[in-house]
C-alpha cells in the first residue's frame, strides 16, 4: 500500500498530534514530523524534500507568505479558529477539529489528486449563491427546502453543494455549519 509522506504545522498539541494519531492509523499516511510552528517546519522540510503535503494551522497562513519553501507542496488548512475567508484560500482544501478520520484522509487524496493535475490553480472562494446555499445547509434545510427557497431546481443546489465541498474541502453538514459560522456568513443565533 502506498503511504503519502505528510507533515503538520500546528501550534496546539492536541490538535496536531490527534490529527497526526487519526492519519497515522490509517495506514496510508507516513508522518515526518509534527511541529508547533513555521520556523520549525522551515528546518524539518529543507531536511525533509520528500514531504507530499502538508497540514497547517490556518491561522500560520501570514507567516507563509514570501517563504517559496512552502509553495511547491500543497496544503490543507487546520480551521479551529476564526480565520478570514482570504486567508484560506492559501490553501488547497480546509479541514476542521471536527473533521473525521474519512474526511481527512479524502481531503487528502483529493488534494493530492488535484494538485497532480496540469495547470490546477483554481479559486476556491465561494460564489455568492454557494454562500446563499452553504447558509441554508447550515440551518439545516434540506435540498428541496433550498430549491424552494432559492427559486432554483433541486439539481442545482446539488450542484452547488457539489461545488461547496470542493472548494472548502468539509463534508459534513456540522463541518460545514463550522465553516459557516466561523466565516461569518451566520450567526448563531440564525442557526
Amino acid at each position: 500500500m502506498r503511504r503519502y509522506r505528510t507533515a503538520i504545522i500546528e501550534p496546539a498539541s492536541v490538535i496536531g498530534e490527534g490529527i497526526a494519531s487519526m492519519l497515522s492509523a490509517s495506514g496510508e499516511v507516513e508522518i515526518l514530523f509534527c511541529c508547533r510552528s513555521v520556523a520549525e517546519a522551515k528546518a524539518y522540510i529543507r531536511s525533509h524534500d520528500e514531504v507530499e503535503l502538508l497540514f497547517v494551522a490556518a491561522s500560520l497562513a501570514p507567516q507563509l507568505n514570501g517563504m517559496p519553501l512552502f509553495d511547491n507542496v500543497p496544503m490543507i488548512a487546520i480551521q479551529s479558529t476564526l480565520v478570514e475567508s482570504e486567508v484560506l484560500r492559501r490553501f488547497a482544501a480546509v479541514v476542521t477539529t471536527f473533521s473525521t478520520t474519512e474526511e481527512l484522509l479524502r481531503t487528502l487524496h483529493e488534494t493530492l489528486d488535484r494538485a497532480a493535475e496540469p495547470g490546477y490553480n483554481e479559486s476556491h472562494e465561494l460564489s455568492e449563491r454557494e454562500r446563499d446555499v452553504l447558509v441554508l445547509v447550515a440551518r439545516g434545510y434540506t435540498n428541496k427546502e433550498i430549491a424552494s427557497e432559492l427559486n432554483i431546481s433541486p439539481h442545482t443546489v446539488i450542484s452547488h453543494r457539489k461545488n461547496i465541498v470542493h472548494k472548502t474541502g468539509i463534508r459534513s453538514v456540522a463541518g460545514l455549519t463550522v465553516y459557516a459560522v466561523l466565516n461569518k456568513l451566520i450567526t448563531n443565533e440564525q442557526l
